[in-house]
This record gives C-alpha cells, structure tokens and sequence, in this order.
C-alpha cells in the first residue's frame, strides 16, 4: 500500500509539472511531451512541422533538388570541406604558437614529432585548396542555372560573400607557417590592402600591426584565420541555408 501511494503520489507530480506554465513554454504544442497530447496524424504532421530540424532538413524536396547530375552536390560539399578544417584546425592548434620563429618549428615538429601530424595538416592543407574549388565551381553551377534571379537575388549576393570570405580564409592560413613565402605573401597583401581607396594606410597599419611587418603581424593574421573569419562565415551560412528553405528550395531548371 505504501508503495501504491508512492507511486501515485510520483505520477500526480510528473502530472502537475507537466501541466505547469513552464513546461509548456518549453515544448510546443502538439509535442508528445505536452499535457494533453493525443497520438494522431494530425497531431504527428504538427510535431514535424513545427521543429526545428524541418528547415534544415525538409520532410519533402522537390525532385530536381536531389539529382546529383543537377546540383554536384557543391553546395554540401564546400560546407562538409569547411566542417573538415574546423576540426582539422582545432587539431592543429594544440600544436601551434603564433610567435616567430616558433610558428616555423612548430610546424616543423608537426611533421616530424606528432602521431598524424603531418596527415591532419595535408588534409587541413588539400582540404582549403579544395574548399576554394567547390565554393567557386558552386557559384558557377548557381549563376548557369540562372538561380541568381528574383527571388533569389539577396542569397547570391550572401554566396559572393562567402566566397571572398573562403578567399581571405584561405590566404590568412598559407602566412601561418611563417617561412618566406609567408612573408612574401604578407608584404604583397598588405601593399594591396595599402591601395584602399581613403583608407588605404590605416587598413594596411590594421594588418600588419604597423608600419612593417614585425613578429606582431603573425598574431594578427592568426585571430584573423582562427576566429574572426570563421565566426563571419558561420553567420552568413546560418543565413544563406536560411533563405535557400524560404525561396523554396534549390532553384529549378530553367
């Protein structure tokens, strides 16, 4: 008996915290995990097409959207690339320091010392040069297809951005090893960034830290590489797979 009363005293808590306000602020309506809720099919199309995973993964696409002979499948494959260096880069960092001449040994040591260094850093390496391709082959694929056109003009100009933003990635992380070709590529980019229109100097002074390029500059281009461009281009994928789900797909044949 006492474990009878136990047992409904647990089941008429359950029942209350389900039925509380803060509960249901939690879980939509329609949620099996809401007061009330009945098994139904209305009920089950309701639960789908109120979650969140519906506008990334839709429950139906429209026929052409899965004809790898239509889309390459480059769209997938530049954003499963940048997921690759995310991980790979994140390896690379336990293994860098972004000071002079440390940075050079470092990666030296990579090569040499760590257990599939010198693998993760050629997948870190082949997977931007690849990055570069599909982003770019992408954007050709869109631009053949007409799919710039209304109304998906403002989700082309977010892919011309995301394709100079994989650009910059891309020449940010070729200084990182800091030899000479580092520091050749270091001088040519911030003589072109010198050539700004009216802010010519000050972009060219953010860049490399000063009037010349120093042990200091190193450090800017690396939180450029780790951070700053990665947190940019997250958002404007977050945005770009946005409004692909409210144009109403991939684009059609024209």
């Amino acid at each position: 008996m006492a474990n009878g009363n136990k047992g409904g005293g647990m089941s008429g808590l359950l029942d209350h915290v389900r039925e509380s306000q803060v509960w249901n602020s939690i879980f939509r309506p329609g949620s099996p995990f809401r007061a009330g809720y009945s098994d139904s099919p209305r009920n089950r199309s309701y639960v789908i097409m109120n979650n969140v995973l519906y506008h990334l993964h839709p429950v139906k696409v429209k026929r052409h959207g899965v004809r790898l002979s239509y889309t390459l499948c480059l769209g997938g494959l530049s954003f499963f690339l940048f997921i690759v260096l995310t991980i790979t880069g994140i390896f690379l960092m336990f293994y860098y320091r972004p000071t002079s001449p440390q940075a050079y040994l470092d990666l030296q040591a990579l090569t040499t010392d760590v257990a599939f260094g010198n693998l993760v850093r050629n997948m870190h390496r082949w997977g931007a040069h690849l990055m570069v391709l599909s982003v770019f082959l992408h954007m050709a694929r869109v631009f053949y297809h007409g799919a710039y056109k209304p109304p998906r003009e403002f989700n082309w100009v977010v892919g011309v951005l995301l394709l100079l933003l994989t650009l910059l990635l891309s020449f940010t992380g070729y200084l990182l090893p800091w030899d000479q070709l580092a520091l050749w590529a270091v001088t040519v980019g911030s003589t072109m960034a010198s050539y700004t229109p009216v802010f010519g100097s000050q972009v060219s002074f953010v860049l490399i830290g000063g009037v010349q390029i120093t042990p200091d500059t190193l450090l800017r281009w690396y939180v450029l590489h780790v951070l700053f461009l990665p947190f940019i281009i997250t958002i404007f994928l977050a945005v770009h797979f946005w409004r692909v789900r409210k144009d109403g797909g991939i684009s059609g044949p024209l």
